[in-house]
């Protein structure tokens, strides 16, 4: 068989950008939501909050990416009173991974091919201790680095060992950016998937094609994975990847893990303000998410 037919056959096939527009959606029939990641504290998040109001704009997702483990109870406690008062998703990113770890390797330039991936079985058991913390203090949503661990997380979640409205996402920093990679994460129970940053929209497309679950695309970088704005493609990403969150506020950070202050998280949501008023100057058919619709990640206590 014609190996182009054989993908088409297992569900992945090239997608013309022009031609191909998703009829795909969230659960509620919306095509895009927003999210801010690199809010790292309660106070940047309740700065985020206030500065909505603000804006005037709708923000749904929020995502902490230093880990859980650097945060205490009282703080998760408050990150999810945040949320919940605001309707929008919290996710908190695993904590143990090989940058934190005593790996040699992560630390130079080849070996950090390895990303935040774990490493050993003890560091698999501590990310495992990381969520249960979180999902305990009512977090719903989690932000996964290494596909092992997605693959356990799925399985404690079908035996009920976590909620079965825990969210799994799945990060940028994982470096998945084609179709196949998409199903297989989706089968090993992504409900969000954030491929590689820099994909070209048709790359977006083909994707969208192949998955069902949500795509994270980044319509901001920081610096430190090469600083580029999208926010003019974001009425085509829509059109061609949804149901899409656009993952905005980036480029005010230097790098992952940025700790945002009270005037960055301002910013970061000033910028969401400004993908807005690019989607509705040149996709104003465009249907956004309400706040607080049944499938998001909220939390619970």
């Amino acid at each position: 068989m014609d190996s182009e037919d054989f993908l088409r056959e297992i569900g992945i096939e090239e997608v013309d950008q022009q031609y191909k527009v998703s009829e795909k959606r969230f659960p509620d029939g919306a095509q895009y939501r927003f999210e801010i990641p690199g809010i790292q504290n309660p106070v940047a998040m309740a700065a985020l909050v206030n500065a909505t109001d603000q804006y005037n704009v709708s923000v749904h997702r929020v995502t902490q990416t230093k880990g859980i483990m650097l945060l205490t109870d009282k703080e998760i406690e408050e990150m999810v009173n945040i949320a919940i008062d605001a309707r929008l998703e919290l996710f908190l990113s695993v904590g143990p991974r090989a940058t934190y770890d005593t790996s040699a390797s992560a630390n130079t330039k080849e070996g950090a091919r390895i990303g935040y991936r774990l490493r050993g079985y003890k560091n698999l058991l501590y990310a495992i201790e990381d969520v249960k913390r979180a999902t305990k203090l009512g977090v719903r949503g989690i932000l996964v680095y290494d596909e092992g661990l997605l693959w356990v997380l799925d399985k404690m979640r079908e035996k009920g060992e976590l909620s079965k409205n825990t969210h799994f996402k799945v990060s940028a920093h994982c470096g998945h950016g084609n179709p196949a990679s998409a199903k297989l994460l989706e089968e090993t129970g992504a409900n969000s998937f954030n491929p590689v940053r820099d994909l070209q929209i048709p790359m977006m497309a083909s994707i969208r094609n192949s998955i069902n679950i949500s795509l994270d695309l980044h319509m901001e970088n920081p610096k430190s994975s090469g600083g580029f704005i999208r926010h003019y493609e974001a009425p085509d990403i829509i059109k061609n990847a949804a149901p899409v969150y656009l993952k905005t506020g980036g480029s005010v950070a230097a790098h992952h893990g940025w700790e945002t202050t009270q005037n960055q998280a301002n910013q970061r949501v000033k910028q969401v303000f400004l993908v807005q008023n690019m989607v509705e100057r040149y996709y104003s058919q465009a249907k956004i998410s309400k706040l607080g619709t049944d499938d998001m990640a909220i939390p619970e206590i």
